[in-house]
């Protein structure tokens, strides 16, 4: 595993991430077994928020920090409003309400990453930096940052901070993947870092320290090679289709189709090229998966060791 440094965190930050928001889901003794496994792979960044699962992934993940006495080594991301009913929810007295409640559910005095869910661009970003700095003061949380903010909102921001002496974004956490996001999956809030749409974006993070803990890495499925130009028609469930719907270009079947080329000469899966390539390029990339069994955790974290050329992650970027 390869680990880097966040502003504002004194531990070591996995490159690769672990979503939890399949925890509480069923059998509490599973979801241990599933953190264990996590853990023991060497990923030590686990991704949650305050509106999933009705915080049982906070609670549950809680519980395990304080059974396995781990709570000094892992370095958690939480995420507070996001929007509900369709209204944003991007306010200081939110952003103090869901901190209090993520904070209870877990049993911590303060959590490493805090970051806002949604941006609303129509919210001043001055109250919203001051908010998370005073909590950064109080010793509640250790830094902060944005999910689906826009660089020119994430630039705003930070220059905000700079003016009033206050704290800049450490994290921003955006949608990124080898394969390119042909539509908002999430009713039109998301930001990519992928396709032209994100070549600007990709340009300002490149010059700045920023981690980025990018979501929807391995494209909710689609490295994992279960869809083919084929079976498409075949898919019933609702995120299958998403997948379908946000994914399934002859572009990107195309990158799929190289990622299990390269993988082949690495003796690598789809999914574990498409989690190498991520930390290959010029970003400050910290990629996020969701392994649901201990099994799958093992492999996707060996994805941080893979030693791919320039040649293969130009290929992977189908420049020729």
């Amino acid at each position: 595993m390869q680990y880097g440094r966040v502003a504002g965190i004194d531990k070591n930050v996995s490159r690769i991430g672990q979503g939890l928001m399949m925890l509480g889901i069923g059998d509490i003794a599973a979801d241990f077994a599933l953190l264990d496994a996590v853990w023991e792979s060497g990923i030590t960044l686990f991704d949650s928020a305050h509106i999933y699962g009705g915080g049982w992934p906070d609670r549950v993940f809680g519980q395990w920090l304080k059974a396995r006495r781990l709570a000094d080594k892992v370095v958690l991301l939480d995420k507070c409003c996001h929007p509900r009913g369709g209204k944003p929810m991007v306010r200081p007295e939110v952003i103090t309400a869901e901190l209090n409640d993520c904070l209870q559910r877990l049993g911590l005095p303060a959590i490493d990453l805090f970051v806002m869910h949604r941006d609303d661009p129509t919210q001043p970003v001055g109250p919203l930096v001051e908010r998370m700095s005073r909590h950064i003061d109080e010793g509640r949380i250790r830094a902060w940052g944005g999910s689906n903010w826009s660089h020119p909102r994430v630039a705003e921001a930070n220059a905000y901070a700079a003016e009033h002496g206050l704290r800049p974004m450490a994290v921003v956490s955006n949608q990124y993947s080898l394969a390119e996001l042909l539509e908002d999956p999430w009713g039109g809030t998301c930001q990519t870092l992928t396709g032209d749409r994100g070549a600007e974006a990709r340009r300002y993070y490149a010059s700045t320290p920023a981690a980025l803990v990018n979501w929807s890495s391995l494209c909710g499925g689609f490295f994992w090679g279960r869809f083919t130009r084929d079976n498409l028609g075949s898919f019933t469930s609702d995120d299958d289709k998403r997948c379908i719907r946000c994914f399934a270009s002859e572009a990107n079947f195309t990158r799929l189709d190289r990622a299990a080329e390269v993988g082949r000469r690495h003796n690598a899966t789809p999914a574990q090229i498409a989690l190498a390539w991520q930390l290959c390029g010029p970003l400050n990339g910290y990629p996020l998966q969701a392994s649901w069994t201990p099994a799958q955790a093992r492999e996707n974290a060996a994805a941080a060791d893979l030693p791919l050329t320039a040649g293969e992650v130009a290929y992977l970027n189908l420049e020729g």
